[in-house]
């Protein structure tokens, strides 16, 4: 069979020949299935731990009888409990809704289409609510300086006048990165701390190589730009200003360039629906200063 290893080595070699072909290089281009950002998440996850910031937490989950074995967030599809439209059971793309699984309507198995059933387990859990003075005064500040755009300030706003929930930040997956207690190896730090902190693993891997201090772009006078597509704003105006809070780092986002969705003939474009004009196949017929024109205006 195909390895999971195998599957990540294609897409990044594909990514980095679609980088250079589109005319544009990193200065340091990383990896998350990396030692080095394995080590750097899992230091973060002590030092969160450490200060109190993650805790344990006997949960109900969903589990796939018929995979036999517990399905993470997006493993599980259905309907969202809030505007009806098909969803995740990590997010709704319709309304931006940040769900838990077990809150969807409808559930189903993502893998084999059956229903799934709901088990005990236990998990970590990031202390989001702790954050939630911390986050609310950073909106505020924001929309006095423009510095994000106005879909961030909103859904970061709703998000905030709602309550922060906490979230888990582990889960039962055969790879990633392995939780760093005692008795918890098999489980994964999930995605909502794993994934930003790439960030700060990228950063700390480009010191490494340049021989350059790093700290600068943590420091609270830090000019950060983070651009993404607004189904990441939860990631990055509440997960990682909380995840750089609890480990004393100061560099919460300057600027959030949170764009809409691209669409194609009117749906939102998704790769993992194969909905999409992929790059070397839109790089056959138009010119890369075209591309990178037409997708920044």
């Amino acid at each position: 069979g195909v390895t999971a290893k195998d599957i990540a080595d294609q897409y990044h070699e594909e990514f980095e020949r679609c980088f250079r072909s589109l005319g544009f290089t990193y200065d340091c281009y990383t990896r998350t299935d990396s030692e080095h950002h394995h080590e750097t998440v899992q230091n973060v996850f002590l030092r969160l731990l450490e200060e109190g910031h993650i805790y344990k937490k006997t949960v109900e989950q969903a589990y796939c009888e018929t995979c036999t074995q517990f399905l993470p967030d997006r493993y599980v599809e259905g309907i969202c409990p809030h505007c009806h439209e098909a969803a995740r059971g990590d997010q709704c793309d319709a309304c931006s809704a940040i769900l838990d699984p077990l809150d969807l309507l409808e559930k189903k198995c993502k893998l084999c289409g059956s229903t799934p059933s709901v088990q005990e387990t236990e998990h970590f859990y990031f202390a989001l609510h702790t954050f939630q003075e911390q986050i609310k005064t950073a909106v505020e500040n924001v929309k006095q300086t423009g510095t994000w755009r106005d879909n961030a300030i909103q859904l970061t706003e709703r998000y905030v006048k709602e309550g922060l929930q906490d979230r888990a930040v582990s889960r039962d997956l055969p790879i990633g990165v392995p939780i760093p207690v005692e008795g918890y190896e098999d489980k994964k730090i999930y995605v909502w701390i794993e994934a930003v902190t790439g960030y700060y693993s990228a950063s700390k891997h480009w010191a490494e190589k340049t021989g350059e201090d790093d700290q600068e772009f943590w420091d609270s006078e830090a000019k950060t730009y983070y651009v993404h597509g607004k189904d990441n704003i939860p990631f990055h105006s509440v997960i990682w200003p909380a995840v750089l809070l609890g480990i004393g780092e100061g560099a919460i986002p300057r600027h959030i360039v949170s764009n809409e969705y691209l669409t194609v003939e009117k749906r939102k474009l998704s790769t993992s629906k194969n909905w999409a004009v992929w790059v070397p196949d839109i790089l056959e017929r138009y010119d890369p200063d075209s591309i990178r024109y037409f997708l920044t205006v």
